[in-house]
């Protein structure tokens, strides 16, 4: 069971070590943080396990604002997230650039959680599994790629897939590509175990509740339940 904590824009160095002194992973699950670039470094030194939350597919060049893999690598950050919900909305990344940054940090030795899921206009007009499709025809298997169904209508907005609708389309995903495959999307203490307890969700990839360190690990303890 895989269990990531997505910082996104929060925390400072001082705020990151504060984390990281007072957090108590639980044994038997694979717990990673993924805190903003400037506080990798203090990440890394807790000795939990660390993913930056972007990572460009070129090694290096005029790519202003933007990581290279050697650059994580010499950190000793263990891996990347690709394609999030937000990157895409927000900055304008594409299926395919998820796939190019994904295929740089495999190749390079890093591991990658690749973000995909629908809007919810396209859940209601019946789209989701064409969406889904869409975005993971690009990814190619790898040992060390997981897959996070995110629907973009739970991510940030407190609404949460039911168990059911998760389930569904990770047994759709796992169809498509042979790959661990996280939830996420509003994942709390009070949902988490339901919805890990699904048997195609593999671990879930957490945002708001993985910023205070009780609520983190009590998802990850969750997990170990699972």
């Amino acid at each position: 069971m895989l269990i990531a904590g997505n910082w996104k824009m929060f925390k400072t160095q001082a705020e990151t070590r504060a984390f990281c002194a007072a957090f108590e992973p639980p044994e038997g699950v694979d717990v990673i943080i993924c805190p903003p670039f400037t506080s990798l470094v203090a990440a890394v030194e807790s000795g939990l396990t660390v993913f930056a939350q972007n990572v460009h597919w070129a090694d290096e060049g005029a790519f202003t604002g933007e990581i290279s893999t050697a650059m994580l690598k010499e950190l000793g950050v263990a891996g990347s997230l690709v394609g999030h919900s937000e990157r895409r909305q927000h900055f304008g990344e594409t299926d395919e650039g998820a796939a190019r940054r994904a295929a740089a940090a495999l190749a390079a030795g890093l591991r990658v959680i690749a973000c995909v899921g629908e809007l919810e206009a396209e859940r209601e007009a019946g789209e989701t599994e064409a969406v889904l499709r869409r975005q993971v025809s690009v990814l190619e298997p790898h040992p060390q790629l997981a897959v996070a169904y995110e629907p973009v209508w739970a991510v940030g907005t407190g609404k949460t897939a039911t168990p059911e609708i998760a389930q569904e389309a990770h047994a759709f995903i796992k169809s498509l590509i042979d790959a661990p495959v996280l939830y996420g999307g509003s994942v709390k203490p009070e949902n988490a175990a339901e919805l890990l307890a699904q048997p195609d969700v593999d671990g879930a990839l957490v945002g708001g509740a993985a910023l205070e360190p009780d609520s983190f690990a009590r998802i990850c303890r969750a997990a170990r339940a699972a």
